[in-house]
């Protein structure tokens, strides 16, 4: 078995945009793009999420909205009804497992929608173990799981689905994060929750330091996968300290090395200018160690790490190749540093942004 690169698109060139041009042509081939047309009707509260397949956009159904697919790249936009209008927030999410070609159609598919919206949407950049807080709270349940969309439940045979071990986590009250983590007893950790479903039986195994909130909620995602296989799946919970029912989960999962996850870095806080004043782009150092308001002028686009996420400012009067590259910059500023994998986000001086505004002294 090949083993699957992981971040593989990481070093790639995300140069998508340079022209007016360009821009028309988008523009033209945004008034044309199918998936776009339920987004004109928009006039309240939604949440939409198509899936990058052959370099275009499949809709992903209901039911499997905040299940992702480390093998796949989705675009995901949140209208959300403020007063009288309606606000916009497009991301496009990057599985560990994707290709270059995934994820340079979903950021280009983006920059479409945003063209589409006249502009007026937030954009984001969402790679797989990195969320943003924002982006995990649009779902109830958000799962990330090994494999592409075609290796589910649903689309396979019983005798051909593959197993997985998942590990809960609480993201608030009303919020639960599902991880698919490697199929191996040596993946169990006492302080977590964990299930392991092998399509026909799943098993919800207890650490004895998990939480109550994450028990809670771990029985009702084995309700909800006896609902959804129609009672083809039966279901059982273990504890840590029973010992029959721990040595019975053991001897399901294989005893081989886990490897080492990638590491959260938490990079230095930095202002960086992108211009083109001077007939090139240039990105040039403003501030370190600390994120002033005071620096950002209306001429520019900024790069604002904050360390741990990053966001591209665009001053109402820089350049339209500024705003086009804007995106492009960003990925290659990242490809640099030590964070390669923080949540982006694109803000426009007619929208705000509260994740920025939180970052900025």
């Amino acid at each position: 078995m090949v083993e699957t690169q992981l971040y593989s698109w990481k070093d790639t060139n995300l140069a998508l945009f340079g022209s007016d041009i360009d821009r028309a042509v988008k523009k033209e081939s945004a008034e044309k793009e199918p998936a776009w047309r339920p987004v004109r009707n928009i006039t309240s509260s939604t949440l939409m999420v198509w899936r990058i397949k052959d370099f275009k956009l499949e809709v992903v159904r209901p039911e499997d909205i905040g299940k992702f697919f480390r093998g796949d790249s989705y675009v995901v936009l949140n209208a959300k009804k403020n007063g009288n209008v309606v606000v916009y927030d497009i991301h496009f999410w990057i599985g560990r497992e994707s290709t270059s070609d995934e994820y340079g159609t979903a950021a280009y598919k983006t920059v479409e929608l945003d063209t589409f919206l006249d502009d007026e949407a937030v954009q984001h950049r969402e790679v797989d173990g990195f969320e943003s807080d924002l982006f995990k709270s649009y779902f109830d349940r958000f799962e990330t799981l090994a494999g592409g969309y075609a290796s589910g439940f649903n689309h396979v045979k019983p005798n051909e689905y593959i197993p997985r071990l998942l590990v809960f986590h609480s993201i608030d009250r009303k919020s639960m994060e599902l991880l698919e983590v490697p199929f191996s007893r040596r993946s169990l950790d006492s302080t977590d929750v964990f299930v392991l479903d092998m399509g026909g039986e799943a098993y919800q195994w207890n650490g004895r330091g998990s939480n109550k909130e994450e028990k809670f909620k771990a029985s009702q995602f084995l309700q909800q996968l006896e609902d959804e296989r129609n009672g083809r799946c039966k279901t059982e919970v273990i504890d840590e300290d029973d010992v029959e029912g721990n040595k019975k989960f053991n001897s399901l999962l294989p005893d081989v090395e886990v490897k080492e996850k990638v590491k959260k870095e938490i990079g230095k806080k930095a202002i960086y200018r992108v211009s083109d004043e001077h007939g090139k782009m240039e990105i040039s150092l403003v501030c370190e160690n600390a994120l002033p308001k005071s620096c950002l002028t209306s001429d520019d686009v900024f790069l604002i790490d904050s360390g741990s996420s990053l966001f591209v400012y665009i001053g109402p009067g820089c350049s339209r190749r500024e705003k086009l590259d804007a995106l492009s910059h960003a990925h290659e500023y990242l490809q640099k540093t030590n964070h390669p994998f923080v949540p982006v986000t694109v803000v426009s001086n007619n929208r705000q942004s509260k994740e920025l505004d939180k970052v900025l002294e």
